[in-house]
């Protein structure tokens, strides 16, 4: 395997999602009658994509070498699954991997002197459990610590142990010897497979790219992102949400949206392998602005797949007195098992598990129906409809005033969930004109070609606009969060606030900034922590200062500070030597011999960040705000 080389110097960035098109894959299911049928996943279903909607002919391999830089790549780095692609002759290129899959799995393996990534890995998994890592993106920008984290390291097969400055840490064996890993460092290994495959299909080096991620993603999230895309010698231009991305695809397979210039009201209900995310998208000409996004981080197609791994392990133990909780070989092998009869029961309505060998030899026959996967996942489907009422409550829009209702993920291919949405939004027929696996990084494409100027006039009229993800806000009084900016706020955008110090005693204050929608400061993410000096002699009643959160286009967040006078004070961002990340933007000289990807194991180049500091927390007291 190539081994993934490094950007020299630290990259921040905000990266969104794109695409869309046909999947090639094929598998085979066992259904009612005994046979063995042949099914290949199209959009949704098993109808091919209409006429209307097929992309023009492609000279994308006639490229010759050194013809003009290729555009950026656009990359849905998904849980599940990782898919990439380029706009090119007006369209948007699906890129393959080896296999001739336009999705390749968001797997890495390590085995003896070799690393396995994508499809290779995950063939190879029920083997080599303990050595082959999948679904990082849940834990990648967070802290061991972190409930949710602990809460996925006990479905996993692979350790995850606490690294340095309770950073999650991948222990496997490789070259003989146990080896650890960043989330962002495993992350960063897929990217640059999705780079090398870019790079062999437009024989041309790729060097940018946009990188779409789940809505709920915070700022250590995006951000770890961004590092990852650095690590494996990539520019990341933006890190963007998801809903975003796949709302650039439909746009595009739906011209008629821009052309007749009316408002449409798009909601996009985008349902993966890990997450779901769901946004309010008002479309009016080539102006896309996002009203209100919401999401659940760990909603997914892998949820489903564990609950079916539940039941056939009752079922086995129940047929067979055998207990296989404790063998993640045999566990390995029937979530792989599981994730097919998911797909099956999505176009049939019953199908049979059958395992050679599952557990002590012994062989796995068990039948089942959508009804019987129905029953045992209810509390998972009820779940899919509640990021759907956060998002219509927060754009303050109505059910019956959404125009479309966009599917995007492979996971919206369960009849159930279609049957729910369907039902909450009065029977309106649901939009399936974009492939649902590929819809993200296909709108990534366009938003990686828009900020690259590589667009052309099919693109030079569509202008996206992002919002806020997560509330802003700061520690005052108590602990409590006093929020500064709300979230669903569009950017680039810039809000005040005034606060008062406790006493006229202080010469300096810091600011513990914090993104989140909890009351208590400490239940949110903190972003930085900000020092104020140098403070004007103030008043009995202490000091007013008005606290500015401004935001760009890009997604860069700055603080600032002035008095209610206008006199600006001095905010300086704290350099801790304890940084929350070491990859996020930080590196100790004395670290730099840490498990880097490259032999070399060159870190990239140290830039100071805000990061968690232990302090004295002197506070402020809320005032109200401008």
């Amino acid at each position: 395997m190539p081994s993934v080389s490094y950007e020299p110097s630290f990259i921040r960035a905000f990266a969104q999602q794109p695409l869309i098109q046909t999947s090639t894959s094929f598998f085979f299911a066992r259904v009612e009658g005994g046979g063995r049928e042949l099914r290949s996943p199209l959009a949704h279903g098993d109808q091919p994509e209409p006429a209307n909607s097929m992309k023009p002919k492609s000279k994308s391999r006639e490229r010759e070498p050194g013809e003009g830089s290729p555009p950026p790549l656009g990359i849905d780095l998904g849980t599940t699954f990782t898919c990439a692609g380029v706009y090119m002759n007006d369209w948007v290129e699906i890129i393959p991997n080896e296999e001739g899959n336009r999705k390749t799995p968001s797997c890495v393996a390590f085995r003896d002197e070799e690393r396995l990534i994508g499809d290779a890995a995950r063939d190879q998994a029920p083997m080599n459990a303990a050595n082959t890592v999948y679904d990082l993106k849940r834990i990648v920008g967070r802290r061991f610590s972190d409930a949710s984290v602990q809460t996925d390291i006990l479905l996993w097969p692979f350790r995850v142990s606490p690294g340095p400055r309770d950073q999650p840490c991948i222990t496997v064996r490789w070259h003989g010897e146990e080896r650890q890993f960043s989330a962002e460092e495993v992350c960063a290994m897929l990217l640059g497979k999705m780079k090398d495959t870019a790079e062999a299909f437009l024989r041309s080096p790729v060097t940018e790219c946009v990188v779409a991620v789940p809505a709920t993603f915070n700022m250590a999230q995006r951000q770890a992102t961004a590092n990852a895309g650095a690590l494996a010698g990539l520019k990341v231009l933006r890190v963007v949400s998801e809903p975003s991305a796949a709302a650039l695809a439909f746009v595009l397979h739906k011209e008629s949206v821009i052309r007749e210039g009316d408002e449409r009201k798009v909601l996009i209900f985008d349902f993966g392998g890990g997450t779901i995310s769901v946004a309010v998208i008002f479309v009016e000409g080539g102006i896309l602005e996002v009203k209100a996004m919401a999401g659940d981080s760990h909603l997914g197609g892998a949820d489903f797949d564990r609950r079916l791994v539940r039941h056939f392990a009752d079922e086995f133990k129940k047929q067979h007195k055998r207990d296989m909780s404790g063998n993640a070989r045999a566990l390995r092998k029937l979530e792989t098992a599981c994730e097919r009869v998911k797909r099956s029961l999505a176009m049939t309505s019953r199908t049979t598990i059958d395992i050679d060998a599952l557990f002590d030899g012994i062989d796995f026959y068990c039948p089942i129906t959508r009804a019987q996967f129905e029953e045992i996942s209810a509390d998972l489907f009820e779940q899919c409809l509640a990021p759907v009422r956060r998002c219509l409550l927060d754009a303050k829009v109505a059910p019956e005033a959404i125009d479309d209702v966009v599917l995007v993920g492979g996971s919206t291919r369960i009849p159930k969930v279609q049957q729910l949405l369907q039902e909450f939004f009065g029977g309106k027929e649901l939009s399936k004109n974009v492939n649902p696996d590929e819809a993200v990084a296909f709108g990534a494409a366009m938003y990686a070609a828009i900020l690259g100027d590589k667009g052309g006039s099919q693109l030079a009229d569509i202008l996206p606009l992002e919002v806020v993800a997560n509330s802003i806000g700061i520690e005052t009084g108590g602990g409590s969060m006093t929020t500064i900016l709300k979230r669903n706020n569009c950017i680039p955008t810039l809000k005040r606030m005034e606060f008062t110090t406790y006493t006229n005693s202080h010469t300096s204050v810091l600011l513990n900034v914090y993104e989140g929608e909890e009351p208590r400061a400490a239940d949110n993410n903190l972003v930085g922590v900000y020092e104020l000096t140098d403070l004007p002699p103030a008043p009995p009643d202490g000091l007013k200062i008005v606290v500015i959160v401004d935001i760009d286009s890009f997604g860069y967040i700055q603080i600032s500070a002035e008095t209610v006078t206008g006199q600006k004070i001095k905010c300086n961002a704290q350099s801790p030597s304890t940084p929350l990340y070491p990859s996020l933007g930080y590196l100790p000289e004395e670290e730099s011999e840490g498990p880097w990807l490259s032999e070399q194991r060159t870190p990239p180049t140290a830039v100071k960040c805000p990061c968690v500091l232990e302090d004295e927390r002197k506070g402020l007291v809320e005032m109200g705000g401008k």
